[in-house]
């Protein structure tokens, strides 16, 4: 079997392996919290909140590819089989049957804002091993920032 070498060294390679394989569980488990909650939302704002969850699984989704390749592209091997999602994931996810509008904002916004805290985490972990993979995780944190914002901006309450 040929195995990919990896252009960083060890220690380097351990620190942006870890970065890369959570940021990878993070965002399949976005997804997956996105769609449960597209799913099941009522409410009068259900078509909007519906929609912008579309949204948000989109990016999870296309940026989970992107940190799996890069992590491949450094010759270690990502991990997204379901067992394993199942068993690193711990974000704050949604509860079980129908979920109101404002409920729905509110799991998300906070998954949302779990998950850029983590990444802001492993931005610093990885400044020296692997600026590339950094840089990677900066674009993603603007993204999942953006979407939180558009989040939160929806349960803003109203001025009486």
């Amino acid at each position: 079997m040929t195995v990919v070498k990896s252009p960083l060294p060890e220690p380097a390679r351990q620190v942006t392996f870890d970065a890369l394989q959570g940021t990878l569980v993070d965002l399949l488990g976005l997804s997956l919290i996105g769609k449960q909650a597209h799913w099941n939302i009522v409410g009068p704002r259900f078509r909007s909140i519906h929609l912008q969850l579309d949204e948000v699984v989109s990016a999870a989704r296309s940026y989970a590819d992107t940190v799996a390749e890069r992590a491949a592209a450094l010759g270690l091997p990502p991990d997204g089989r379901p067992e394993t999602i199942a068993s690193a994931f711990t974000l704050p996810g949604p509860k079980d049957g129908w979920l109101r509008d404002d409920e729905v904002v509110q799991v998300v916004a906070e998954a949302l804002g779990t998950a850029i805290g983590r990444l802001r985490e492993r931005i610093e972990a990885t400044a020296e091993p692997d600026p590339v993979t950094q840089d990677l995780l900066i674009g993603i944190t603007a993204e999942l920032e953006k979407q939180r914002w558009m989040f939160e901006a929806e349960n803003l309450p109203r001025e009486r």
